[in-house]
């Protein structure tokens, strides 16, 4: 893939878009400002994230949300996996995204737009309703429809957008020198043809901060939590990704089936010089978990996904329920990078759409988790053994739920001390909180926390790693 051209439009979009969140909460925060006005409780978590994260850690959050979802709306624009283009014109020549256009000519979307929303977008166009850039506040209201649509069957990247990321959205999103007209430049629909170039911007995207705080290193700062993904996310070259599949992957499949074809699409394969005898018996595809502890946006796990493809396939499988049990029963991701996370779960649906026309409906989401801080305030988790039941929380458990305190920090390093997490979990599932609000919301952290240690127990056939990692 040609990168160059996705590294200069990714670095510029961060700083642009850095820019432009930073002077749209300058904005709304004023005192007798509109948004205070109109989006009270928006603006009343917007102020508690800034207190709880500082100012500019928001700004970047929320600048890489914009970013995120600028890019996937391209790439299921191009090809053509949305109803109507969100971000490209209906055709090469024109320049109008044909939400737009369509809008302008009396067509919304019923489904994605609701009534409401429908109504002020037509009062905006229509000279209705009092506007100094009508077509640019009707064009963002419906890219927040658009968001928030496909917050169904991607809830990991199009979380439902009524909090202030909508606040702090860009304002320019029309002209020439826009965010997405420099989205349609970069992202061809020759690159496009591959969701691997999701991976490729997101590296490109944070690469100035890296050199930040490659920077700081050299002057003895100290890499916080908050920096780790910076400094690690590395976009794996193809080949090594190939390497590392064919060759784990790829072996197991061919040890339990030494007839396979599997080895003619395998280029990188090294056949082992002896005949192995000792290895992980396979019964049947749906057997094998794949994890990445690292996974990023997702290089590994998509190259896992073709493999696995072609496994089901020689298996005789229905070519249209591949796809799903793939990806709920093969395909495990493991990051700290909340961003990346949700990329690689975009990267995997993507791939999964690509051979299932109806794949959007079926409401499966990858295995991606993305690992976060649980804290237990002194005295928080005993109120709670004594109200579900001392009997349950043996040493090993109480130590796993401390061991999630700073997961931004150790990620998969982590080793939870519990074993039975699976049942464990389904125990406490079954147990009725409701009208308990303190113990709830610790019941809601305790199984927060035992979802995560699921993913970390030793459980996989093949793990697969960046080799830095």
């Amino acid at each position: 893939m040609e990168t160059a051209k996705l590294k200069k439009f990714a670095q510029f979009a961060r700083r642009s878009l850095l820019e432009q969140v930073s002077a749209k909460l300058k904005l709304v925060l004023a005192e007798n400002s509109a948004a205070r006005r109109e989006s009270t409780e928006a603006i009343k978590k917007l102020e508690e994230a800034i207190k709880g994260h500082g100012k500019e850690q928001v700004i970047e959050r929320v600048a890489y949300i914009w970013f995120n979802r600028f890019c996937a709306l391209r790439f299921m624009d191009v090809n053509r996996y949305n109803r109507v283009n969100v971000v490209s014109p209906a055709d090469p020549g024109q320049f109008q995204p044909e939400i737009l256009a369509e809008a302008k000519m009396g067509h919304i979307d019923e489904d994605m737009v609701h009534d409401k929303v429908r109504q002020q977008i037509f009062a905006l166009l229509d000279g209705k309703a009092p506007s100094r850039d009508p077509q640019g506040e009707a064009y963002r209201l419906l890219v927040v429809a658009a968001c928030n649509f496909w917050n169904k069957a991607m809830p990991f990247l199009f979380q439902r957008i009524d909090d202030y990321t909508e606040l702090l959205m860009p304002d320019d999103l029309l002209s020439g020198n826009s965010i997405l007209a420099y989205t349609r430049e970069a992202m061809t629909p020759d690159a496009c043809e591959d969701v691997e170039v999701i991976g490729w911007l997101y590296q490109f995207y944070i690469s100035e901060k890296k050199d930040e705080v490659f920077d700081g290193l050299k002057k003895n700062k100290k890499i916080t939590p908050e920096n780790i993904p910076a400094a690690t996310q590395l976009f794996t070259p193809h080949w090594i990704v190939r390497y590392l599949v064919e060759n784990s992957l790829g072996r197991l499949w061919l040890l339990n089936r030494p007839g396979s074809k599997l080895i003619e699409q395998m280029d990188y394969y090294i056949k082992p010089e002896q005949a192995e005898t000792d290895f992980l018996r396979i019964g049947k595809p749906e057997e094998i978990k794949i994890c990445d502890p690292a996974c990023g946006s997702g290089h590994m796990l998509t190259y896992a996904f073709d493999l696995l493809y072609a496994i089901y396939e020689e298996e005789g499988v229905d070519p249209a329920e591949i796809p799903e049990k793939i990806l709920t029963n093969n395909l495990y991701g493991i990051e700290i990078d909340e961003r990346a996370g949700e990329l690689a779960a975009f990267a995997l649906t993507m791939k999964a759409r690509a051979k299932q026309r109806r794949f959007f409906n079926k409401g499966v989401k990858p295995n991606i988790c993305v690992l976060e801080n649980v804290h237990f305030d002194e005295g928080e988790l005993k109120n709670y053994m004594d109200f579900v039941g001392r009997d349950l929380f043996t040493a090993p458990l109480q130590t796993t739920l401390r061991q999630f305190e700073e997961a931004d920090n150790f990620g998969s390093l982590i080793r939870p001390d519990v074993t039975d997490v699976d049942g464990m979990l389904r125990i406490l599932e079954s147990k009725n909180v409701s009208g308990q609000l303190f113990i709830s919301m610790t019941h809601q952290k305790v199984q927060q926390a035992l979802r995560q240690a699921d993913y970390l127990s030793p459980k996989y056939h093949v793990v697969i790693a960046n080799p830095p990692y």
